[in-house]
């Protein structure tokens, strides 16, 4: 069994981080909690440890997992194109449960997945998640369960399910609810909601308001609204499931993801 480190305490947590740190760097994969449900991660910048991630949960590379950042600033690192009211979201609701998909800056030298050129992004309000990314920079993040399976909202739920595949475990205690990130397309000239999760409709209208003001019977942005499944599990246009969203963002009829 790997190890667990209880960072529920001041100094467990310096130790349960420096031994994630160290094991980040190294290449390996680890499990972090985040201020939605636990993640299992690696360096984003590591192709081996990214693929780690996508075998530690039965996945393929079809379904690339969100890129967690440390800070506001990294944003325009990672992503271009980013326009007025994406930095809005942000301001409103970083670090916070709000992913919002970009176009990925064509330099990066790293290996998502099939991302079709994009990248989504989130920073979780979660102290221990962001000492982790402070050291290590941005690290490819999705929900600690097997594919299929129910998200971990305990260390032991992440590590019943991925067991020997994580190289450390850190504990920062039950988190409160089983509730997603929003996800947020922002690669067009209009907002396209793919998912609400954590945040609503109305939060997001409040900040979007004053860049798209409703017209009379139309809304102020379309939406394409999914279930609650796998937190931080959708990037590159991708849903959780994998379904690869139309250009419209229009979902299949009658289909209603779980």
């Amino acid at each position: 069994m790997s190890p667990v480190y209880d960072c529920t305490s001041e100094p467990g947590r310096a130790d349960g981080v420096a031994k994630a740190v160290e094991a980040v760097r190294g290449g390996d994969v680890v499990v972090i909690p985040t201020d939605t449900v636990y993640g299992i991660g690696a360096d984003a910048f590591n192709q081996d440890a990214v693929a780690a991630v996508l075998a530690a949960k039965g996945r393929g590379r079809d379904m690339p997992p969100p890129v967690l950042v440390p800070n506001i600033r990294t944003v325009d690192g990672l992503a271009t194109e980013v326009p007025a009211w994406a930095r809005d979201l942000i301001k409103a609701f970083w670090p916070g449960p709000l992913t919002l998909v970009f176009k990925a800056q064509s330099s990066l030298v790293w290996d998502l997945g099939e991302t079709n050129g994009t990248v989504a992004l989130r920073m979780p309000q979660d102290d221990i998640a962001l000492e982790v990314l402070a050291e290590v920079g941005p690290m490819a993040v999705t929900s600690a369960n097997l594919t299929g399976q129910p998200a971990a909202t305990t260390v032991t739920d992440a590590a019943a399910q991925l067991g020997a595949s994580v190289k450390v475990y850190l504990d920062g205690g039950q988190r409160s609810a089983n509730i997603p990130s929003t996800i947020v397309d922002c690669t067009g000239e209009r907002p396209e909601v793919l998912r609400v999760g954590a945040l609503s409709e109305e939060q997001l209208d409040e900040v979007l308001a004053t860049h798209f003001p409703p017209e009379a019977d139309e809304p102020s942005y379309p939406t394409y609204t999914t279930g609650t499944d796998d937190d931080l599990d959708t990037a590159g246009g991708t849903q959780p499931d994998g379904i690869q969203l139309p250009a419209d963002s229009t979902p299949p009829a009658g289909e209603q993801q779980s």
